[in-house]
């Protein structure tokens, strides 16, 4: 069963890497793929919960003790890649540019 789960979930990372390469083709927004990302981490905890819940009206206490181990895990995962801090795009060329500014004195 593991082992299913596994498989679909590498499918959905890469049916979703698939969908952010072909609407980003030019210009990757990391910020999109971020938000993305949380989506997706937030609909497997919610799923992984539910699937706890249902062990548990089972009378399967180590199943559900599996299944809500796994959803505090992604909701660990959902608060570390909610921390990185990414910048909007068109900002990082904007910091760059005053950095440069800042660095030579003559630029002004």
């Amino acid at each position: 069963m593991t082992q299913l789960h596994d498989l679909r979930l590498r499918l959905l990372v890469q049916q979703e890497s698939e969908r952010i390469a072909d609407s980003q083709q030019a210009d990757l927004d990391l910020s999109v793929v971020q938000a993305r990302c949380l989506c997706w981490l937030a609909l497997l905890a919610e799923a992984h919960e539910d699937q706890a819940s249902d062990a548990e009206r089972r009378g399967d206490t180590e199943q559900a003790m599996g299944w809500f181990a796994d959803s505090m895990r992604l909701r660990d995962v959902i608060q570390v890649v909610s921390s990185i801090e990414i910048p909007l795009p068109g900002t990082l060329e904007d910091d760059e540019k005053d950095a440069d500014d800042s660095a030579d004195p003559l630029a002004a």
